[in-house]
């Protein structure tokens, strides 16, 4: 199989698909692929293997509240930071996983009753990006999300999927702090809170009462 690609890469971008073939079918998935692609000096690549971890694509959305200046953030474990400074349990924004006939709004506005309690009252899109394209195909589309943050807070989650989740409140300077101090430290907060800093004002003025 070859794939035509967009431009901006070598001339003719082209990759050619020699084997896929399903290593690990489970909750996830892993492929393995044999092929080669367009080089930059016009010719083909030799040979390569490579793997790729399938989990799907997700949506994920920064509460915030341009009232009180709050943001709503969650704590919960994660296997992926078993051996992470600092530990496992990370201090993270609402995401999920686009089920199959989902969009990523509907995926944040489910989410955000499910993990947060609260309910969405509108949605900023932020970007759209690749998580580590280096292994996984998986993308994440981000937004911010206005909410009511007033009595925003307790222990949520779906207790089928074994989630814990501790939902809290800050004050957008005690975010800024809990980020610059490295205590938030996952790409999607990190991007959502970086991007609101730029935007806050105008958002305020588009969520004023």
């Amino acid at each position: 199989m070859t794939i035509q690609t967009q431009t901006g890469g070598p001339a003719e971008p082209t990759v050619e698909i020699v084997e896929q073939r399903t290593c690990y079918q489970g909750f996830f998935r892993m492929e393995h692929y044999r092929l080669r692609h367009r080089r930059y000096d016009g010719g083909m690549s030799p040979l390569l293997s490579r793997e790729l971890f399938e989990r799907g694509h997700a949506a994920a959305v920064l509460p915030y509240d341009p009232v009180l200046d709050r943001i709503v953030l969650l704590e919960q474990f994660r296997i992926g930071a078993l051996d992470a400074p600092g530990g496992p349990w990370l201090l993270e924004i609402v995401a999920g996983i686009i089920e199959s006939g989902e969009t990523a709004a509907e995926v944040v506005e489910r989410e955000m009753l499910e993990e947060a309690g609260c309910t969405l009252l509108a949605l900023e899109p932020i970007c759209e990006y690749l998580v580590s394209p280096g292994g996984t195909s998986e993308r994440i589309s981000l937004y911010c999300g206005r909410v009511d943050a007033a009595g925003v807070g307790g222990i949520h989650g779906l207790a089928a999927e074994g989630e814990d989740i501790r939902v809290f409140t800050v004050t957008f300077a005690e975010a800024m702090a809990l980020l610059s101090s490295g205590r938030i430290n996952s790409a999607s907060p990190i991007i959502a809170l970086q991007w609101l800093q730029l935007n806050r004002s105008r958002l305020q003025q588009l969520w004023s009462p």
